[in-house]
């Protein structure tokens, strides 16, 4: 296993971040513990436990894209900013 202390510099870098001595110094400190942390949690038996990619169950909030009544027109363009000829008028965004 490389040092934490270049393995700091070498993240910065691709993280385009400018540490000073003291950060890396901190953050090779903070480094060092989770890599005991990972060390230790290799040695876990996990082969009972389901992967998963959520820890809770994750559910679609979304309804089905079904055709409905909409809102009147009049209500719309009632409270848009901007309006003409029964037609909503927006800021440009393509040139």
């Amino acid at each position: 296993m490389s040092s934490p202390d270049l393995n700091v510099r070498k993240v910065a870098t691709l993280a385009r971040l400018a540490l000073s001595d003291e950060e890396v110094a901190t953050f090779q400190d903070q480094l060092g513990r989770i890599l005991e942390h990972i060390e230790h949690l290799k040695k876990l038996d996990v082969s009972d436990v389901e992967p998963t990619a959520h820890t809770y169950p994750v559910f679609s909030v979304t309804r089905d894209d079904v055709p409905g009544e909409s809102l009147p027109r009049e209500a719309f363009l009632g409270i848009a900013p901007r309006s003409a000829n029964n037609l909503l008028i927006v800021p440009k965004v393509l040139e």
